[in-house]
């Protein structure tokens, strides 16, 4: 991979890459962290990565980032914190529509939450998603399917918040 590719990559895909970052961690510095540790590790593979598939590496690199910082802050996490975060959840203010699916969304299984978000957020196609995931294309219809069967019982019926 020369340096223009490389250069074109962090173009079209560091958009894409941050708000998948942000979406499930919430956190600005951490996803923005993410997206820099995802474009280092391409750019120190630059030799073993086909440029062609360079969109679903760095989305498997951020994804694995991901998964570390959520496994290091529930480890960091207090059961006082836990017990004071949760009636909050609860009391959240429903103004707006967002506010309702990401408090749905948060909710349902990681992997479901992930796939769902790369499909429907983002438009990747089934293949594109288990390819980032690690997960046969059948696997990724499955978690859809169940993620969006747990929304649709979480959420019951939208015309209750509107």
């Amino acid at each position: 991979m020369t340096i223009e590719e490389y250069n074109q990559i962090v173009y079209s895909q560091s958009d894409a890459l941050y708000r998948f970052a942000l979406k499930n961690i919430k956190v600005v510095e951490d996803a923005q962290e993410i997206v820099q540790t995802s474009f280092e590790k391409l750019w120190i593979n630059k030799n073993n990565v086909d440029p062609t598939k360079c969109k679903a590496y760095l989305f498997r690199i951020a994804y694995n980032c991901m998964i570390d910082i959520i496994r290091k802050q529930k480890r960091e996490v207090d059961m006082e914190l836990i017990s004071n975060r949760e009636p909050q959840s609860e009391q959240a203010d429903f103004k707006g529509l967002k506010p309702i699916l990401d408090n749905a969304l948060s909710q349902i299984s990681e992997m479901q939450r992930n796939v769902i978000l790369l499909r429907d957020y983002e438009g990747y196609s089934y293949l594109e998603i288990g390819e980032i995931m690690n997960l046969t294309e059948n696997q990724v219809k499955i978690n859809i399917f169940r993620g969006r069967q747990a929304l649709q019982k979480i959420l019951g019926k939208l015309e209750n918040y509107i």
